[in-house]
């Protein structure tokens, strides 16, 4: 059901903020979700890309490539998400409100990444799919939270973040938001550390005019349990980096994250160490 936007106040913290740089292959120059993985770093290409998931490490070096087969191409493949079993692909970019084949896919960690299925999704409230800029049902934030999968949608029509629940299991679903967050910008990542019950975001400034933003933000969300959001607590720190669309974030403790840039067009897509 639907609940109304958190009553928070989002601080805007910028003392003290450290930021370490890495450069990462042009092959990922679209890295747009992170996890961990065997000590390295999985990471998949977003609109366009090859249905590919590539582990690099911390020097920036691609270890593998792993070719997801049997789960369609990469339509927008937005975050990934994993536990101990599977990865979860969120392929879920819908910057115009036309698609209607959003789903997350399954992907098998012992079974040489095999997909396992699709969780295939609409929006209960969405009934028209006419192109347009501005709509509630863009999504590219993914968490798992137990046998649940959490999205954080991308909404460039309200500047929140609502959240929805799927569940770890294959089928095709209709999803309402249950939560809000009034985050005023656009979510492109999340992150969940379940010993910590700690959430972090990414998101950037939303440009009007459709120009370039030059404003990019980490929030964490503490305190989070699904059975009583009123409780979290959400802050909001600006990441000192200029030209940038960051696109995921990775958890290491309460005031450590690892996040990852596009290229931008412009150089190498980056991967930063920002502790707050």
């Amino acid at each position: 059901m639907n609940k109304p936007l958190t009553n928070i106040i989002l601080l805007l913290l910028l003392i003290s903020c450290k930021l370490q740089r890495q450069f990462l292959p042009l092959k990922i120059n679209e890295t747009s979700g992170l996890e961990y993985y065997d000590g390295n770093f999985i990471t998949h290409n977003d609109s366009g890309g090859e249905p590919v998931l590539y582990e690099f490490n911390k020097d920036g070096i691609i270890i593998s490539e792993y070719e997801i087969e049997g789960c369609g191409i990469n339509n927008d493949w937005e975050d990934i998400t994993s536990d101990n079993k599977n990865f979860y692909i969120s392929n879920s970019g819908n910057n115009f409100g036309t698609r209607e084949d959003l789903a997350v896919l399954i992907i098998d960690k012992e079974s040489d990444f095999k997909c396992k299925g699709q969780i295939q999704y609409k929006y209960k409230n969405q009934v028209k799919f006419k192109s347009r800029s501005k709509h509630p049902y863009d999504s590219e934030g993914i968490i798992s939270v137990g046998d649940e999968l959490v999205i954080f949608s991308k909404d460039r029509q309200n500047l929140v973040t609502k959240l929805y629940i799927l569940p770890k299991v294959a089928g095709s679903y209709e999803i309402e938001p249950f939560h809000s967050y009034d985050v005023n910008s656009l979510i492109t990542g999340a992150d969940y550390d379940e010993t910590l019950k700690l959430v972090s975001l990414v998101g950037y400034d939303f440009v009007e005019d459709g120009g370039e933003s030059e404003s990019q933000y980490l929030y964490t969300i503490s305190n989070f349990n699904i059975e009583n959001l009123d409780q979290s607590i959400i802050k909001k720190y600006k990441i000192p980096v200029g030209k940038a669309q960051i696109e995921a974030v990775k958890i290491v403790d309460e005031s450590t994250f690892w996040i990852t840039s596009e290229d931008e067009g412009n150089g190498l897509p980056r991967l930063f160490k920002f502790k707050i």
